[in-house]
């Protein structure tokens, strides 16, 4: 299976999107179909045995539309704007005459332009800058189906050749009768929606801010240093391995490790941390982020789609492509919304006719009913507020990988935590150390060399607490972890096994090191023991404490105030998880679970709650991370946390969850207004237009309107803001 985006230029509505979606979905070779009427792209799924994308792009363009692989530049889109305004403009000049009569009406002030000009003014209104709708019109009627464009072809056409026929049929009379005609009706609606599409162009261009502003992040040039001189080269010139320069102001343009020097590091754009990160030797650094103080090198470790930054933007443009549970449903409706929108026309035309037996006012009411009613706000009023919404999550830190994520995080009802490194700081220290029968010399020789290669937090904190003593490293072979339980290793010919008291019996035989590991239980430490793996002797017990996190206590606090429940599950004693619990303020909490354990408990959680989150940042997290509703990973921890979860959280600061699930709230509550709105408009305005309180100028500037109060609304979700940040 292959994945390809798609750029889709043509689309005005959510009957478009369908008719895009059914089009390629009629395929068996494609197995899915997102299409975003707000970004105008599609992103689509197919088998490339069966189809190549040459042929999908086909497709889409037998649907009557414009599509490519490539997007549009900056500067396209600035031009296609400015094409729109001029659009505008023209339609406006010519339209204004014809609009000058009714202003001066209310004032008692009766005068008629010459049938003659008003025809010459609203025809290449009606047919060269209105050409669109017919255009789009017949693509919709070809693949039997029906959209905006449509309605306001069927529209405007019937007040125009309305307008002609009388014109026509009083030939004799045109210099000595005033005639009443609609020429004014069907140029002022092709305007109000032109002005109303322009508006929308400029109102998208603002909602995609998010992707903009990430993109501009990206340096056009850096310094090389090539055989112990600077060269400026092309940032798509530079290879991994290669050392950079980077002087104070400037940005950041690949991700690396520092080499030489250090400085203060702006990572905001990138993590929403406002304080500058110290950096020195040996630390990464991230493209995109700026160097607040100082120079320094650095070795290149990521270029291209491969930095840190290329990955933020595909996840915020795949985010904001996908297409949100709810938005399934108003693209059902909107699949019907036409069809139903003629006959009611139709209906209007003709109950008016029969009953009033005036043709003028018939046609004039089906025109209104016709105009009024326009699916453009419904097929905006989801994908807006997604991409918005993920915009403002992605400036504060928090990528969320799918819309069904940022839909459904509202909801959430239980947060489960792994303990160490997400409300800890996941750098434990050692506490304490005693020796049973055994020199401590050779005994801190063993553990320094078995534990020098593991990455796991407390291996490493043994190496740091016994590299500030002399320590001979020695031989280590056949080493093997213990998934969830520890590390064996064979050295000087040995084996030997470093894991917690859960691999033995609890009853110990050495009555010392049950006192040991008890009374460091009950303090809330966690122990490790080093094994003689044959004659399972408890060599040396170790023990390590773990900080709670400055800002753990207010994240419980505030997912408490959002009605949500945390629980803590982790792999550490009774003693070290219950004392963190009390700390934090959490009643439920789940103590010695295995990696596969914690997807049962997941699972419990899920039959006991509606909506079950899990937050993690190890390995061991990957598999309950995957089984929960909305999967928390903090981007502090391992690659495959983060693949296996649908929200990352780019920095350890643990008020990033409450903050997602507030993003989420915020979100959702924009889709339901405007919804609301979308809806209201056509409940509303279409019984108005059919008994003839609405005037087909009126109907045209409410739909247009309809529209821009939907991508203003969603652009309010602009105003919310991360307490993390505070």
């Amino acid at each position: 299976m292959e994945t390809m985006n798609v750029k889709i230029e043509g689309m005005t509505c959510a009957s478009c999107v369908g008719r895009i979606e059914r089009k390629l979905n009629s395929n068996e070779y494609i197995s899915k179909v997102n299409v975003n009427l707000a970004t105008e792209k599609g992103q689509i799924t197919f088998d490339n045995s069966g189809v190549q994308k040459n042929e999908i792009i086909k497709l889409i363009e037998d649907a009557g539309y414009q599509a490519r692989t490539t997007e549009n530049s900056p500067r396209e889109k600035m031009l296609r704007l400015r094409k729109e305004k001029y659009t505008l403009i023209l339609s406006a000049i010519l339209t204004a005459p014809l609009v000058v009569p009714m202003l001066f009406m209310p004032f008692g002030i009766n005068f008629h332009i010459n049938p003659w000009i008003q025809l010459i003014l609203a025809t290449p209104v009606q047919f060269v800058i209105g050409s669109r709708f017919y255009k789009s019109a017949w693509s919709a009627l070809k693949n039997r189906s029906g959209n905006m464009e449509l309605l306001v072809a069927i529209g405007t056409s019937a007040a125009y050749f309305l307008s002609l026929y009388l014109v026509l049929k009083n030939l004799d009379h045109l210099h000595h009768q005033t005639l009443h005609l609609y020429f004014e009706s069907s140029s002022v609606i092709i305007t109000l929606i032109l002005l109303g599409k322009y508006m929308e162009s400029k109102a998208k261009l603002q909602t995609t801010e998010a992707i903009r502003a990430l993109q501009k992040l990206k340096p056009e040039t850096a310094s090389v240093v090539t055989d112990g001189s600077e060269m400026v080269r092309k940032i798509d010139e530079i290879n991994v391995g290669d050392v950079v320069v980077v002087k104070a102001g400037e940005r950041i343009p690949l991700d690396g490790v520092i080499t030489a020097g250090e400085s203060e590091i702006d990572e905001s754009m990138i993590t929403g941390e406002s304080v500058p990160v110290p950096k020195k030797g040996g630390d990464k650094v991230i493209g995109g982020s700026i160097n607040a103080d100082g120079l320094f090198k650095f070795r290149v470790s990521s270029v291209g789609s491969e930095t840190v930054l290329s990955k933020i933007i595909r996840l915020v443009e795949e985010a904001q492509a996908e297409k949100a549970p709810i938005q399934r449903v108003v693209d059902k409706v909107s699949y019907y919304f036409v069809p139903v929108v003629v006959v009611i026309a139709l209906l209007t035309l003709i109950v008016t006719l029969m009953t009033l037996n005036d043709l003028e006012l018939s046609i004039l009411n089906a025109v209104a009913v016709l105009v009024i009613a326009c699916p453009c706000a419904l097929g905006l009023a989801t994908p807006t507020s997604i991409m918005v919404g993920t915009g403002q999550a992605a400036k504060s830190g928090i990528l969320i990988k799918n819309a069904e994520a940022l839909e459904l995080a509202h909801s959430i009802d239980v947060v489960a935590f792994d303990k160490t490194g997400t409300l800890t700081e996941g750098k434990p220290m050692v506490s304490g150390m005693e020796y049973f029968g055994n020199q401590a010399k050779d005994v801190n020789s063993i553990l320094f060399s078995i534990q020098s290669n593991s990455e796991h937090p407390l291996g490493s904190a043994i190496v740091n607490y016994l590299a500030e003593r002399e320590v001979e490293k020695l031989q280590v072979e056949n080493t093997r972890t213990i998934r969830g339980k520890g590390i064996r290793a064979k050295v000087d010919g040995k084996d030997y096994l470093i894991a917690s008291k859960k691999v033995l019996a609890e009853d110990f035989s050495d009555a010392s090191v049950k006192d040991f590991v008890s009374s460091k239980e009950r303090n809330g430490e966690t122990v490790s023991l080093l094994i003689d793996d044959s004659s399972k002797n408890v060599i040396a017990a170790f023990s390590f404490i773990d900080k709670v996190k400055e800002n753990s206590i207010k994240t419980v606090q505030e997912l408490k105030s959002l009605n949500v429940k945390p629980v803590l599950i982790s792999g550490d004693n009774k003693g070290s998880v219950e004392k963190v619990a009390s700390e934090l303020g959490i009643e439920e909490y789940y103590s010695e679970v295995l990696p596969d354990e914690k997807s049962d408990i997941i699972k419990n959680l899920k039959e006991k709650y509606r909506t079950v989150a899990m937050v993690g940042d190890g390995v061991n997290d990957a598999p309950a991370l995957a089984l929960s509703d909305v999967g928390f990973a903090m981007s502090t921890g391992t690659d495959v946390a983060m693949h296996s979860a649908e929200v990352t959280l780019m920095r350890g600061n643990p008020l990033l969850i409450p903050d997602a699930i507030s993003v989420s709230n915020a979100t959702y509550k924009k889709i339901k207004q405007n919804l609301f709105w979308a809806f209201i408009y056509n409940v509303v305005g279409i019984p108005l237009a059919a008994i003839g309180l609405l005037n087909p100028m009126i109907a045209g500037g409410a739909m247009a309107l309809s529209s821009v109060s939907v991508l203003g609304n969603s652009l309010l979700l602009k105003r919310w803001r991360a307490k993390s940040g505070e």
